[in-house]
């Protein structure tokens, strides 16, 4: 079972996400083992055994400027399970609990500042977005920023074209969460737009569609579900 795990590929399997959150990219076993300062093959064997589990999954890279056999590489990446896996480990609560709390939290926030404003808000949730780890949680603050971002613009008929396409997100037929990450290049050429709020969107753009890549159709619904919430508050 994946939760026997000994101390030692606890603590491998912590650095490597560390690490994969740092680079937003998969990993090579070599940089691995060159930041933990372990061997090459010690590093590789222990995310061969990770992937048994099911906490890990490798996948293969052949450059564009490579050709022929032999020359792919092969990279890892952790699985949704394997941040959820180590939260419970460590003693946290599941992370559908803290999604429900956070869930709520920003709900109750949203609705306490459609009369004084959402400026406190918007920036607690930049000074905290970059530091979250739970996929579920990033995603759920980040939806919710895109949002106010837009609510700024709420008198811009090209903003507004754009919340109301993503008041339809994860409906039948209709855009899905990664559209998102497009809406921060969008903002970003708006003349009227806060650029601070949208650089910071920007930026965070990679991050969002790796964290959004490691969350199952369930939880995608249920941000999907969250999202429209938030847009029919926010537009009132």
């Amino acid at each position: 079972m994946a939760k026997n795990l000994t101390h030692r590929q606890r603590e491998f399997l912590n650095h490597f996400l560390d690490l994969y959150q740092e680079m937003e990219e998969p990993i090579h076993y070599t940089v691995l083992a060159d930041r933990l300062g372990l061997g090459k093959v010690t590093a590789y064997e222990m995310l061969r055994l990770l992937e048994e589990r099911g906490l890990v999954q490798s996948e293969y890279f052949l450059p564009d400027q490579e050709r022929g056999p032999g020359r792919s590489s092969v990279l890892f990446r952790p699985t949704a399970a394997a941040s959820r896996l180590l939260h419970e480990l460590n003693g946290g609560s599941s992370e559908d609990e803290d999604w429900e709390v956070v869930k709520e939290r920003i709900l109750q926030q949203l609705h306490a500042g459609e009369a004084a404003g959402y400026e406190d808000l918007l920036a607690d949730l930049l000074a905290r977005i970059p530091e979250q780890g739970s996929p579920l949680l990033y995603l759920t603050e980040m939806i919710t920023a895109t949002f106010l971002a837009l609510e700024g613009l709420k008198n811009s008929a090209e903003a507004g074209g754009l919340a109301g396409r993503l008041r339809c997100i994860g409906l039948p037929g209709e855009i899905g969460l990664s559209a998102l990450a497009g809406v921060s290049a969008a903002l970003s050429m708006m003349e009227r737009v806060n650029r601070r709020v949208s650089s910071f969107l920007l930026t965070q753009s990679g991050k969002y569609q790796t964290m959004l890549s490691q969350v199952d159709e369930e939880k995608r619904r249920r941000l999907g579900d969250f999202a429209r919430e938030v847009a029919k508050i926010v537009s009132g």
